[in-house]
C-alpha cells in the first residue's frame, strides 16, 4: 500500500490528540461502608406488625413412616400427618382395599443436624442422588415401601438429606411438612416445596404429595436496626452523595445478637446484593456480605440476656455454655453492576480481618483497590488485580450493547422461573401488578428483579422498585400502587403477604396468586410473538441444563481442559441471546407505533404533554387484532406507556436507547413462526483486545536498615475504620500538569448515534457498487459535514433568522438535489437551532420538508423537534392594532422614499433648467440602436465616452433615476427595485466578481458582474447582509447540478459590456472560481441613476486591486504507482466506504493511493494604489481588440521564442495584458494534507468536536492544530457553494499577516479559487495542452512555473485538435494525439490521459460557459470505442486513452460546477 507520510502522521498525532484529552475513566467503587449495631441501634417491635400463629423455632431432624393398621403408634417426640391442608385424610394406601394406613411422622430438635431436603425414591426407575438417605423400615422394624399392598408394583420409599455437621448454627433447614391432595382442589402452601412424585402409586385413589418449607431456625435472638459503623472515603462526593439508608440495606434483615452454644461452628458469610433508585433514575448497585463476630457479654443487660438464654430464669445464674455473636456487614457502593467482582474483594477484605497478624493496615487495601484499579476500557479490557499470593479477581470490561445497564441476570431468571412462569411474569410487568419476589438467597433477588424491568425494554418501570427490601421498610407492600418487591423468605415466617399481591417464590418456582385479584392469562398475549418467546426459551432453558447440570467431574474436567474466556463467552452469549428474545416480542408488541405520535404544529397549551395529544391512541388499538384488545387496553393505560411516548416525543437521556429499539422494531416480522436470521443482539468484541493490566498488590514498606517492618495488625473483629491509614489517591499525588485535559463535549444535537454509525456504513457499503448512488452519498455526507458546522456558522452570525433560513434553503437545495442522506443530523442539527434562536415555524417547516422527502424521524430528531416547538415563544396571532400600525408606517416611509428622487429632480431642473429623459427601457444602451438616436446629445457623448473606455465596459458610469424612471425600468426588466445613488470601493478576483462593498450597490458595481459567466443559484441568501467579510469569502450558493444549469440570461447590457471584435473563447475567461460567483438573477438592474460625466469614478481604481489573500486548493493527486495525475472526481470514485481509510484507488494502474489537498496562499502585502495606475493611457487596451484566434503568424512567431524573464508577457496582438498585477513581490506559501473522503472526515470531525467542543470550529487555533480536517472542510464547502466562516480563521493563524492600522474595518478579503489541475507543476514533464495553448497565447495562466520541454505540440497540432473536435470527429483527435506521441523516439513523460488533455484544452480555448462537458464525455466515448476497434482496448488502456468510469462522471456531475484549470 502507498505511504502517505505527512498525511496519515498528521491524522495520527490528531487522533491520539483526542484519545489524550478524553473524559477521565470512571472510578470502580465509591463507597466503601460498615454496618452493623450502633449504640443508637432500635430494637425492631415485631408487635407492630401483625402478628401470625406462633411457628416452631425448631427444624425437623427426623422422619419415619408408620402403620396404623399393623398397631403401630407414633413414637415419642413425633408428630404424625394424618390430615392434608384442607382437612382431608391422607392414608398414603387409600387406592387399594385391605391395605395397610401408613402415615409420616416427624421429629423436631437440635441435637442432629436438620434435614434439608425431602423426596420420594423409586426403586429401578430412580438414581438416588449424593447424600440422600432412604426410610427403609418403620420404628417397629416393618418394611416402609409405601407401595407394599400393590403387587407387580416398584419398591417406593420415602427419601432425606440432612445438613453437615460443619454446617453452621443457623443454616436452613426444613421447618414445616405437609400433605396436599390436588382433586380436593388444595394448592401448595405459599413458600413451600413441592415433591414432584406423588405418595399414593397406585392406579386408584388420589395423588397425596409432600411439601416442606426451608427456613432458618433460629432462637434466642435480638433484632435490631442496623446503623453506620464507618465509612470511607468520610466525606460525601458532589455527584454521588452516600445514601442514609445503605446500612439497612446491608443487613436487610436487621442487625441481630444471637446466643450459640459453645461448639457451634462459625457460618460461611452470606453474599447479598441490592439496588438503589435516586429521584432522577439513575441507579446505585451495592454489594455486601454477611458474618457473624464475638459480642462481649457485659454490653448487654439482664432483660436482653434472659431472653438469649444466658441466665437461668430460677436464680439469674450465667449459664457459660453458650457464646454471644452479633451480625455485621461490610459493603461497597458502585455505578457499575460488578456483583462477581465484589464479592471476591469483600471476601478477601473479610478473611484479612480475621487472620493475622499482618504488616500493612486494613485500610491500606481498601484504598488500594478503590484508587489504584483503573476501570475497564476498550484499550484495557482486562484488569487483573493480585490481592495478595493467594487471592486474584479478573475484571473484564461490560459487554458493549445498546440497552440500558443493569444487574440482570437472565439466566438466573430461567433457571430459578423456568419458561412458562417467565412469560406469566412477564405479562404481570408489562400491566403493572403488584409482585412480590421472595427467595433465601438475597443475590439472586437482585439479579432476577433486574431481569424484570429489563425484558420490558424499552419501557421503563415507574412505580416503586426494590430488589431487596429491609425489613424495616416492609410497610410498602401495603401500598396502594403497583410495585416489584424483592424480600427474604424469612420475612413469611413473621408475616403473611397481602391478599392482592402476587408472590413468586424463586425457591421452589412457584408463583402464588390470591383469589381475589386474578391475572390475565398467557394467551390474551399476541400468538405468534408469544409462541416465538416461548419456544425460545425452551431452547434456552435446555441450554441451561445441559450446563449446569453435569456431573461433578465431568463439569470440573471441562473447566480444567477449555480456556476460561471460551466459558465465559458461551455464558455472555447465552445471556445475549435470552435477551434478544424478550427484546424480540416487545418489539413486534410496539410494532408500528411510530406511525400513531401526534408531532406538535402549534403553539403549546396545557394538554400539550398528555399522551392523548403525543398519541393516537384509538388509532393504535384498532390497528392490533381484536381477539388481544384487552392485553393493549391495559397495557395503553399503565405508567409504562405514558412514560415511553413521551420519552419519545421529547428530548430524554434515552434516545440512544429507544433509536435502537426503532431498528429493532423495522427488523422483525410479526406474522413469522419463528424468529428472524438476522440477530438483534450480538456481542461487540470489535473495540476490544488482549491486552490485560496486571495490577500488584500494595508494596510493604521497609524499615531504614532495608529489613521488613513487624506485623502489627491484628484483629479480633472486623475494625473501625482509621482514615489516616487510608492511602491518598495517585492522581490527587500527581501534578496538576499530568493530568488529562478534560474534554468539552459540544451540543448533541449533530452527533450521530451508534445507530446511525452502523446504518450509515451499511448504505455506503450497498451504494459503493453503485455510480449515480456511490456520488450522491457522497454528497449527502458533504452537506452533513455542514449542518455540523452549522451551530457555529449561526453563532457568528448578526441575523440568526437569515441564517437559519439560509440553512433551511440547503436542505430544500438537497431535496432537489436527491442527495442520500445517511442519518437525519442535516434536520436535526437545525431544528435544534430553531429552537435555541427561538425560530418554532421553521421548526415546523423542517418537519414538513423531512416528510415531503420521505423521511420518518426518528426517535432522536422527533424529540428534538417537540423541544424546538414546546419551549420556543411562538408569535402571537392575534396582534390587534400593532400589525396595522406598522403595516401603515411602512407605507409612510416607502412613499417618503420615493419621493426623494423626485424632489431631487425637481431641485436639479430649476438649477440647471433642463430635466433628464426617462428611460424606458435597458434598450435604449445598446450601441448602434435606433433608440440611442433619440438620446439627448449629452447621454449619447456619455455613452460613446463610455464605449472607449479602457475595457469596453460601463464600470465607472451610475445613472440616476426618479421614481418614474424606476416604475418604467422595473416594467420592463420585469422586477421592482430602487436607485442607489452611489457605492463604496470594492475587491474584485480575477473574473472582475465583487468581493466586497457595501450591500447597497449602484448599477456599476453589477454591471461589473456581468463580465463574468454567472449562473442562477437555487439560493438566494448564503451570508448575513450585516457580515460582508463573510459574503466576500465564501460567495454565495447556486446551483451545482450541470444538467440543470440553464444558460446565462442574455441581457441588451452585455452587448454593451463585450466588444464585438474580441471574440469569447479568450482563453483568460474560461476559468470557473467557485469561491467567487454572485447571484445576479434576483438583483434588479432595472433601476439606477444617470450621473454626470464630470463625477468622480469611486470604483475606477478598484478593477486593478488584488485582494491581500488568494487562496488555490487543488485536489488533483498524482498516484506514486504510475505517476499519473488523478483528478477530482477520479478520486471520489477510487474511495472506499469505510470510514477509516484514507486510500483511493488509482484508474489507471488500481493500485491503493493517499490523495492530497494542495493549497497555495499568496498574500499581496502592498496593492497598487490610484496615484501609481496610468494617466496617459499608453499601456491600455485600445477599445474593442484582444487577442483572436486569428493571429496565427504572431502566434507561430511565439512558439519558437522563448520567454525573456522580468518582461510581463504580450497579448497575440502586442498589447500588454491589464490583468499582470503591477505589486511588489507576493508571499506565496504552500500546504500539502490529506484529502479525506467525506466518510473519514466526518468521523474525525465528530470526534474532534467530542472532545474540544463545537467552538473550538471558531478558532484560530484549528488551523494550526488540525489542518487536515481545517483544509478539507474548505475544500468542500467552496466545493459545494455552502457559507462559513472558516476562511476568516485563516488571517488569525500562521499563514497570516498582521492587520495594519488603516486597515478597513471589515477586514482582508480573501479569495478563493479551486482548482482541476495541479497548482504546482512537476518540472520533468511536459506542459499539457490547455497550457501551451496559452503559452502560445501569452495569456496570464502562462506565469506558472512550466518549463521549456521538447514536445512535440505546436500550435497546428492544437488547432488540429480543436478543429477535429469542433467538427464533430473525436476519434480522429485521439488518434492524432496517440500518433504524435507514438512518431517521437524519446516522447517526453505525459502525466494526464488522453481524455484530460482534450478536455482541458477545449475548456482553454472556448470557454466554460460555450461548452458542453456532458456531451463531450459521450462523443468520447464513442471515438474511444471507435478506436478501440482498430488499436484494442488493452493499447489505448496502456496509454491512457481510456474515458473516466461511470462512477467518476457521476461524482462530477453531482457536485457541480466544474474547477478552474
Amino acid at each position: 500500500m502507498a505511504q502517505a507520510p505527512e498525511g496519515e502522521k498528521v491524522l495520527v498525532r490528531c487522533r491520539e490528540a483526542a484519545a489524550m484529552a478524553e473524559e477521565k475513566p470512571p472510578q470502580l467503587v465509591d463507597y466503601f461502608v460498615v454496618a452493623g449495631l450502633t449504640d443508637s441501634s432500635k430494637a425492631l417491635d415485631e408487635e407492630s406488625q401483625q402478628p401470625r400463629p406462633a411457628r416452631p423455632s425448631e427444624p425437623i431432624t427426623d422422619v419415619a413412616v408408620v402403620i396404623h393398621s399393623q398397631g403401630e403408634e407414633v413414637p415419642q417426640g413425633f408428630t404424625c400427618i394424618e390430615r392434608s391442608t384442607s382437612g382431608h385424610p391422607v392414608d398414603l394406601n387409600a387406592s387399594l382395599l385391605h391395605s395397610p394406613q401408613m402415615y409420616i411422622c416427624y421429629k423436631r430438635g437440635r441435637a442432629k443436624p436438620p434435614l434439608i431436603e425431602l423426596g420420594v425414591h423409586c426403586e429401578g426407575k430412580d438414581r438416588l442422588k449424593p447424600g440422600y438417605e432412604l426410610v427403609h423400615t418403620t420404628p417397629y422394624s416393618r418394611s416402609a415401601n409405601l407401595t407394599s399392598g400393590a403387587p407387580g408394583h416398584q419398591r417406593t420409599f420415602l427419601a432425606y438429606r440432612r445438613a453437615t455437621e460443619s454446617q453452621g448454627h443457623s443454616a436452613l433447614g426444613i421447618t414445616d411438612i405437609c400433605l396436599v391432595v390436588p382433586s380436593k382442589g388444595e394448592n401448595t402452601p405459599h413458600t413451600f416445596c413441592r415433591v414432584e412424585r406423588s405418595l399414593n402409586t397406585g392406579m386408584w385413589g388420589p395423588a397425596v404429595f409432600l411439601c416442606y418449607k426451608m427456613a432458618m431456625s433460629k432462637a434466642n435472638t435480638l433484632v435490631y436496626e442496623a446503623g453506620l459503623i464507618s465509612r470511607y472515603p468520610e466525606q460525601d462526593s458532589e455527584s454521588f452523595p452516600l445514601p442514609e439508608s445503605v446500612p439497612v440495606f446491608c443487613l436487610p434483615m436487621g442487625a441481630t445478637i444471637e446466643s450459640w452454644p459453645l461448639d457451634t461452628k462459625y457460618q460461611v458469610p452470606l453474599f447479598s446484593t441490592f439496588v438503589l433508585t435516586g429521584a432522577s433514575g439513575d441507579k446505585v448497585y451495592g454489594a455486601a456480605i454477611q458474618f457473624h463476630e464475638a459480642y462481649p457479654r457485659a454490653w448487654l443487660s439482664e432483660k436482653q440476656s434472659l431472653h438469649l438464654g444466658l441466665l437461668s430464669v430460677v436464680d439469674r445464674r450465667p449459664i457459660t455454655s453458650r457464646s454471644v455473636q452479633t451480625r455485621r456487614s461490610i459493603c461497597v457502593l458502585s455505578r457499575w453492576p460488578f456483583f462477581d467482582v465484589f464479592r471476591k474483594f469483600l471476601m478477601f477484605i473479610y478473611r484479612y480481618s480475621i487472620s493475622g497478624p499482618h504488616v500493612l493496615p486494613l485500610e491500606t487495601h481498601i484504598s488500594h483497590f478503590m484508587h489504584n484499579v483503573p476501570f475497564p476500557s476498550p484499550q484495557r479490557p482486562r484488569i487483573l488485580v493480585q490481592m495478595s499470593p493467594y487471592d486474584n479477581l479478573l475484571l473484564c470490561q461490560p459487554v458493549s450493547s445498546p440497552l440500558p445497564l443493569s444487574g440482570a441476570s437472565f439466566l438466573t431468571l430461567l433457571q430459578n422461573l423456568g419458561p412458562e412462569n417467565a412469560v406469566r411474569l412477564l405479562l404481570a410487568v408489562l400491566t403493572e401488578q403488584k409482585l412480590l419476589i421472595h427467595s433465601l438467597r438475597p443475590d439472586v433477588l437482585t439479579s432476577v428483579s433486574e431481569a424484570l424491568i429489563s425484558m420490558i425494554f424499552p419501557l421503563r418501570w415507574q412505580c416503586p422498585y426494590i430488589p431487596l427490601c429491609p425489613l424495616t421498610l416492609a410497610d410498602v407492600l401495603c401500598a396502594p400502587v403497583p410495585f416489584i418487591v424483592g424480600i427474604h423468605s424469612s420475612y413469611f415466617d413473621l408475616h403473611d403477604p397481602p391478599h392482592d399481591v402476587l408472590c413468586v417464590d424463586l425457591d421452589t418456582n412457584t408463583i402464588f396468586q390470591s383469589e381475589e385479584k386474578k391475572l390475565l392469562s398467557p394467551r390474551s398475549l399476541p400468538r405468534r410473538p408469544c409462541k416465538v418467546l416461548l419456544a425460545a426459551l425452551h431452547a434456552h432453558f435446555q441450554q441451561l441444563d445441559e450446563m449446569y447440570n453435569k456431573p461433578v467431574e465431568e463439569a470440573s474436567l471441562e473447566f480444567l481442559l477449555t480456556d476460561y474466556d471460551l466459558v465465559h463467552g458461551r455464558r455472555k452469549q447465552l445471556e445475549l441471546e435470552i435477551q434478544a428474545s424478550f427484546l424480540r416480542f416487545m418489539a413486534c408488541v410496539l410494532k408500528g407505533y411510530r406511525s400513531f405520535l401526534q408531532p406538535i404544529t402549534q403553539a403549546p397549551s396545557d394538554t400539550t404533554h398528555d399522551v392523548s395529544s403525543l398519541f393516537f391512541l384509538q388509532g393504535f388499538l384498532k390497528s392490533r387484532e381484536r381477539a388481544y384488545h384487552k392485553f393493549y387496553g391495559q397495557l395503553l393505560r399503565t405508567q409504562l406507556f405514558t412514560q415511553f411516548i413521551q420519552e419519545c416525543s421529547f428530548v430524554s437521556d434515552r434516545h440512544a436507547c429507544l433509536e435502537f429499539f426503532d431498528s429493532c422494531v423495522d427488523k422483525v416480522q410479526v406474522e413469522l413462526e419463528k424468529a428472524e436470521d438476522t440477530p438483534l443482539l450480538e456481542l461487540d468484541d470489535s473495540h476490544g483486545s488482549e491486552h490485560t493490566v496486571f495490577i500488584m498488590p500494595p508494596e510493604e514498606p521497609l524499615l531504614p536498615d532495608g529489613t521488613e517492618p513487624p506485623a502489627l495488625y491484628c484483629y479480633d473483629s472486623f475494625p473501625v475504620l482509621q482514615a489516616e491509614l487510608f492511602e491518598r489517591p495517585q492522581d490527587q499525588l500527581a501534578p496538576p500538569l499530568c493530568q488529562p485535559k478534560s474534554s468539552a463535549p459540544s451540543s448533541p444535537a449533530p452527533r450521530r448515534t451508534k445507530q446511525e454509525i452502523k446504518a450509515a456504513q451499511r448504505v455506503a457499503q450497498k451504494y459503493s457498487s453503485v455510480p449515480d448512488m456511490w456520488a450522491r452519498c457522497l454528497l449527502g455526507h458533504c452537506y452533513g459535514l455542514w449542518f455540523i458546522y452549522l451551530p457555529t456558522y449561526v453563532r457568528a452570525a448578526a441575523s440568526k433568522v437569515r441564517a437559519l433560513q439560509t440553512a433551511y434553503e440547503v436542505l430544500k437545495q438537497m431535496e432537489s438535489r436527491k442527495v442520500v442522506l445517511p442519518d437525519e443530523v442535516c434536520y436535526r442539527s437545525l431544528m435544534q437551532l430553531c429552537g435555541q434562536y427561538g425560530e418554532p415555524v421553521l421548526s415546523v417547516h423542517v418537519m414538513l420538508e423531512m416528510k415531503r422527502a420521505g423521511i420518518v424521524p426518528n426517535t432522536v430528531t422527533y424529540g428534538y423537534y417537540n423541544k424546538a416547538v414546546l419551549e420556543s415563544k411562538w408569535p402571537s396571532g392575534t396582534q390587534g392594532g400593532r400589525l396595522h400600525w406598522a403595516k401603515l408606517r411602512n407605507v409612510v416611509l416607502g412613499t417618503a422614499q420615493f419621493r426623494q428622487p423626485l424632489r431631487q429632480r425637481q431641485r436639479e431642473s430649476q438649477a440647471h433648467g433642463s430635466t433628464l429623459p426617462v428611460i424606458k427601457a435597458l434598450g435604449v444602451l445598446q450601441p448602434g440602436s435606433d433608440s440611442v438616436a433619440t438620446l439627448p446629445a449629452s447621454l449619447r457623448q456619455l455613452l460613446d465616452e463610455a464605449g472607449s473606455s479602457e475595457d469596453g465596459s460601463l464600470s465607472d458610469i451610475s445613472f440616476q433615476t426618479d421614481e418614474s424612471d424606476q416604475q418604467a425600468l422595473a416594467s420592463a426588466q420585469g422586477q421592482p427595485g430602487l436607485g442607489v445613488r452611489g457605492s463604496k470601493p470594492a475587491w474584485h478576483d480575477e473574473n472582475h466578481n465583487s468581493l466586497g462593498g457595501t450591500p447597497r450597490r449602484g448599477l456599476a458595481a453589477k454591471l461589473q458582474q456581468l463580465l463574468s459567466p454567472a449562473k442562477r443559484p437555487s439560493l438566494r441568501h448564503t451570508a448575513s447582509v450585516e457580515q460582508p467579510s463573510t459574503r466576500r469569502a465564501t460567495g454565495s450558493l447556486r446551483r451545482a447540478s450541470e444538467h440543470a444549469e440553464p444558460p446565462p440570461r442574455k441581457s441588451p447590457v452585455e452587448s454593451l459590456l463585450r466588444p464585438q471584435e474580441r471574440p469569447d473563447s479568450t482563453a483568460s475567461e474560461s476559468s470557473i472560481s467557485l469561491g467567487s460567483e454572485f447571484d445576479l438573477s434576483d438583483t434588479s438592474l432595472s433601476s439606477f441613476s444617470l450621473r454626470q460625466s464630470s463625477d468622480p469614478l469611486p470604483e475606477a481604481s478598484a478593477r486593478l486591486e488584488l485582494p491581500p489573500v488568494e487562496i488555490r486548493l487543488s485536489s488533483c493527486s498524482r498516484c506514486q504507482t504510475c505517476n499519473s495525475l488523478v483528478h477530482d472526481e477520479e478520486v471520489m470514485a477510487g474511495w472506499t466506504p469505510d470510514d477509516s481509510n484514507l486510500n483511493t484507488s488509482c484508474p489507471f494502474c488500481s493500485r491503493p493511493f493517499v490523495p492530497f489537498l494542495t493549497i497555495e496562499i499568496q498574500d499581496f502585502p502592498q496593492p497598487p494604489s490610484p496615484s501609481d495606475l496610468p494617466r496617459d493611457g499608453t499601456e491600455q487596451l485600445p477599445a474593442g481588440q484582444g487577442p483572436v484566434l486569428s493571429d496565427r503568424y504572431q502566434c507561430l512567431a511565439l512558439d519558437k521564442a522563448e520567454l525573456q524573464p522580468g518582461i510581463p508577457p504580450a497579448l497575440c496582438n502586442g498589447c500588454m495584458d491589464a490583468s499582470v498585477p503591477r505589486s511588489p513581490a507576493l508571499r506565496s506559501s504552500l500546504v500539502t494534507v490529506a484529502y479525506l473522503s467525506p466518510l473519514v472526515l466526518r468521523k474525525e470531525l465528530e470526534s474532534l468536536l467530542e472532545n474540544e467542543g463545537s467552538e473550538f470550529l471558531a478558532q484560530p487555533e484549528l488551523v494550526d492544530s488540525h489542518p487536515i480536517i481545517y483544509w478539507n472542510l474548505v475544500w468542500y464547502f467552496q466545493r459545494l457553494g455552502l457559507p462559513s466562516n472558516l476562511l476568516q480563521l485563516v488571517l488569525a493563524s500562521k499563514h497570516g499577516q498582521p492587520m495594519p492600522q488603516a486597515q478597513a474595518p471589515e477586514g482582508p478579503r480573501l479569495c478563493v479559487r479551486l482548482f482541476w489541475d495541479v497548482l504546482t507543476p512537476d518540472p520533468d514533464s511536459c506542459p499539457p495542452l490547455y497550457m501551451l495553448w496559452r503559452i502560445h497565447r501569452n495569456s496570464a495562466a502562462c506565469l506558472q512555473s512550466w518549463c521549456r520541454h521538447n514536445c512535440p505540440f505546436s500550435l497546428a497540432f492544437l488547432e488540429a485538435v480543436l478543429s477535429h473536435v469542433g467538427l464533430g470527429e473525436m476519434h480522429k483527435a485521439i488518434a492524432l494525439f496517440l500518433e504524435t506521441l507514438a512518431a517521437q523516439p524519446s516522447p517526453p513523460p505525459l502525466q494526464r490521459s488522453v481524455y484530460r488533455e482534450i478536455l482541458f484544452l477545449m475548456l482553454a480555448a472556448l470557454g466554460r460557459d460555450y461548452m458542453n462537458v456532458a456531451d463531450f464525455d459521450k462523443k468520447y466515448r464513442a471515438a474511444y470505442a471507435k478506436v478501440a476497434g482498430s488499436l484494442g482496448k488493452e493499447e489505448l488502456m496502456r496509454r491512457r486513452a481510456q474515458p473516466p468510469s461511470s462512477k467518476a462522471i457521476d461524482c462530477r456531475r453531482s457536485f457541480g460546477a466544474m474547477l478552474e484549470c
